[in-house]
């Protein structure tokens, strides 16, 4: 299948360029012109009209997008194409229609889009052509290049805080295709303001994944659609509506993963701690602590959860400077880690083991091509990830056997990549550690930069926005 999709986008690419070619012989052009980079594009821009510094705007990312349309949509214009229904076809099969524009008899070239006496619209129609030019265009920028992510919870605090509205790369990994195309425009999983599906999965496309500028490295900070589909209010959505999650990623496929007195330890060597990473505190003191206290240390992550006499004890969520701030105030008693022990089990850990999220592994990461034998303690490890993810059919597993299309199975060869996702705030995340590995076509893309952040907790005058995160880069 992947074939198909490869020979479509060839396809895609051969129909435009010969479509100009044609049009451009129509309009006494050279239509050779069309095949030869920048001076392809230039043609195409003069020939609408559009001034030829335009050009530029073609190699910036986002706005290219919306140029390639404008002088898409002015060249329908040329040939009198000005209904909604151009409009369509010219977005959805450009490879068909500019050929035919350039072939047929019947069409005729009327002149520059921008020398054409303009068409007197309805205010009604203004708004429908204006509204329906938006969606395309931001559906198609969401899809493949760049998607707005709202950070949701405090499981990567202190690197991302909730609140943080930051833009996910979709080209750094490779953007995926389309699986779901059944989809209320610019939705995820429910329409706004309501609980009602955006979706229907009547249609469900191959998913594959276009070359992208970088592989996932150690340390990027990754958004993904959740695997196991119990986490999503239990249903089993497709994957490509997945609720969306944000974690770092601590190993990448073929990687040995373990995590030893919360020392995250891959192959064999001791990885670096994120800068701003939490844990989980013990903190007594003598009297409540006030709004004031913690907003001036930016302790967002508390409760109170206990007495100790007549001292309080809190839970928080500390870096290794945010502890030691609290430790020289004369009302703090104790500031204590949460520590959990060796072979100290957690009952929803990945894989059953005898494991917490303090003391993990040794755990492989599943590679594509990596063979393993079936046995009790392989299938604990990676039996789900098989059953859920590697597009089999029908796999069953009983008495410490893996069955594939009825058949018994003594080993099993990955099909493709997988990788281990931790969040920052390692007491209070939910993460890999719980729910195992995040498959390749899980992933959505790359967390780039941080355009917007509020503080939920603070009204404007309090300093509800956060001016110092602007366009911070995520690292």
């Amino acid at each position: 299948m992947i074939y198909l999709v490869l020979a479509y986008f060839i396809i895609y690419f051969i129909g435009i360029h010969i479509g100009f070619w044609k049009i451009l012989d129509k309009i006494g052009e050279n239509g050779m012109k069309a095949f030869v980079p920048i001076l392809g594009p230039i043609t195409r821009i003069k020939t609408v009209g559009r001034p030829a510094h335009w050009i530029i705007y073609f190699f910036i990312p986002i706005i290219n997008v919306f140029c390639w349309y404008y002088v898409l949509f002015d060249l329908l214009k040329s040939f009198g194409k000005t209904r909604f229904y151009h409009m369509i076809l010219g977005v959805v099969v450009p490879f068909v229609y500019l050929p035919y524009l350039g072939i047929s008899e019947n069409e005729k070239y009327l002149g520059k889009a921008s020398e054409l006496p303009k068409i007197v619209k309805s205010k009604r129609r203004e708004w429908a052509d204006a509204i329906a030019f938006a969606v395309i265009a931001a559906t198609l920028i969401r899809w493949s290049v760049m998607e707005a992510f709202t950070i949701p919870t405090p499981s990567m605090e202190k690197s991302l805080l909730v609140g943080d509205f930051l833009f996910v790369s979709k080209f750094h990994y490779g953007t995926r295709t389309p699986k779901t195309i059944l989809q209320f425009p610019l939705t995820h999983q429910t329409i706004p303001g309501t609980k009602l599906k955006s979706y229907v999965d009547w249609i469900q496309l191959p998913h594959y994944r276009l070359p992208g500028l970088v592989d996932i490295k150690r340390n990027d900070v990754v958004v993904f659609n959740i695997p196991p589909s119990e986490l999503n209010e239990g249903i089993d959505r497709p994957v490509d509506l997945k609720t969306n999650y944000i974690k770092r990623c601590v190993a990448i496929s073929g990687d040995i993963i373990e995590v030893k007195n919360k020392e995250v330890i891959i192959n064999g060597e001791t990885s670096t701690f994120p800068a701003q990473m939490q844990t989980s505190y013990t903190v007594e003191v003598t009297s409540q602590l006030r709004d004031r206290v913690l907003n001036n240390y930016d302790i967002s992550g508390f409760s109170v959860y206990g007495r100790k006499g007549n001292n309080f004890l809190y839970r928080m969520d500390l870096t290794k400077e945010q502890a030691a701030q609290l430790k020289g105030l004369d009302f703090v008693v104790a500031v204590d880690m949460e520590n959990r022990s060796e072979g100290e089990g957690e009952y929803d850990i990945y894989s059953g083991m005898d494991w917490n999220a303090d003391w993990f592994g040794p755990l492989q990461v599943p590679k594509k091509g990596m063979e393993i034998e079936i046995t009790e303690e392989t299938l604990k490890r990676y039996g789900e990830m098989i059953k859920n993810y590697e597009f089999l059919r029908d796999v069953t597993i009983e008495d410490n056997k893996l069955l594939i299309d009825g058949q018994e199975v003594k080993t099993y060869t990955f099909k493709q990549n997988y990788y281990f996702m931790m969040g920052d705030n390692r007491h209070n995340s939910l993460d890999s550690r719980y729910w195992g590995f995040v498959p390749e076509d899980h992933i959505v893309g790359k967390a780039f930069f941080i355009w917007l952040s509020l503080d939920k907790n603070r009204s404007f005058f309090e300093g509800k926005v956060r001016w110092d995160r602007f366009f911070k880069l995520i690292e």
